[in-house]
């Protein structure tokens, strides 16, 4: 049984990080954020470039700067067309993919059109745009619902991803992935030409390059001039690992195409992830446009709203917001 598409207001704040039921070991945590531990071996050198070795060896160890005296827990995967340069961190961890689920069902229905060889229905359109630009939680659950868990799988084998398991019911929120299967998703946009076609691939990410000012944190930061990006953010805190901090893009332009996929959990703030993964993401641009001035800063603290973006529901009813919990821009 699925359930209403209602938004449902969360506790957040720092009081998250003393209630969690399973709190991180110390050890654990300090391997997450330095990669000592049971990630050293992936953290001390995440980063191969066959094209260029210098290229990933500088950026391995501006990853492991960015996220040393980090708390949490942090998954990063990218992949640079023009060098071949792939980076993994921990991208086979499994995370609630909360809001980036959504990339998944846009491009399933997608392909879904084309199988049935039309276009996107109007009612899908109308539920789509207000899905990826403000992350309407409604048109999610009502495109989720009408695709149903069939063909959602059967895209998701099609892909190739690996680890990527669909949440239960209408419960989309809490599909469980990881940063690598969130790479191959941005690739079915970006190059995979055997599941879509280019019309469909550029409607994706011409609606992935218009998400709204307020939601356009994480992995565009440090981002330069004359690039693109088209991502797709996810921010919920549960009871256990505490805030879910996500943020997945692609980026186009300066004569180059690279993907760029940031998942994190046990962060003790919304504010506190997002400045996680946009060290991350200064990181990889600064490394993949050499010698080019950054056009987009860190998010001001001031700007980040701590309020879950909705994509599963709460235990405290939101009666002051509308269905999607997102107003227009």
């Amino acid at each position: 049984m699925g359930i209403h598409p209602r938004h449902w207001r969360t506790p957040v704040a720092a009081a998250l990080t003393s209630a969690l039921l399973t709190p991180v070991p110390p050890a654990t945590a300090a391997a997450a954020s330095t990669g000592q531990g049971t990630q050293g071996s992936a953290l001390a050198a995440p980063c191969t470039a066959a094209k260029d070795p210098t290229l990933a060896k500088d950026l391995s160890r501006d990853l492991k700067a960015a996220l040393a005296h980090r708390s949490g827990t942090v998954s990063v995967s990218l992949h640079d067309d023009r060098t071949g340069l792939t980076c993994d961190l921990s991208g086979q961890r499994r995370y609630d993919a909360a809001s980036v689920a959504k990339v998944l069902i846009l491009e399933t229905a997608l392909r879904r059109a084309e199988s049935w060889r039309r276009k996107l229905t109007g009612w899908e359109q109308r539920n789509a745009r207000p899905m990826i630009m403000r992350s309407d939680n409604g048109a999610a659950w009502r495109l989720w619902t009408d695709l149903g868990h069939t063909t959602l799988s059967r895209f998701l084998r099609r892909v190739g991803t690996t680890a990527t398991t669909l949440g239960y019911d209408g419960y989309w929120g809490l599909t469980r992935t990881t940063a690598a299967d969130q790479l191959r998703l941005l690739g079915v946009l970006t190059g995979a030409r055997d599941v879509l076609r280019a019309s469909s691939r550029a409607y994706g990410l011409n609606l992935l390059s218009q998400v709204r000012r307020d939601q356009r944190w994480g992995v565009p930061a440090g981002m330069p001039r004359g690039i693109t990006a088209h991502l797709k953010n996810g921010w919920l805190p549960r009871a256990t690992h505490g805030w879910r901090v996500h943020s997945v893009g692609a980026f186009t332009g300066g004569g180059r195409t690279y993907r760029l996929a940031v998942l994190s959990h046990d962060n003790p703030t919304m504010a506190y992830g997002v400045r996680t993964i946009e060290r991350i993401a200064q990181a990889v641009h600064r490394a993949l446009n050499k010698g080019r001035a950054a056009g987009q800063g860190l998010t001001p603290q001031s700007e980040i709203s701590e309020i879950s973006d909705g994509s599963v529901p709460g235990a405290i009813p939101d009666t002051s917001s509308p269905l999607d919990n997102n107003p227009e821009p």
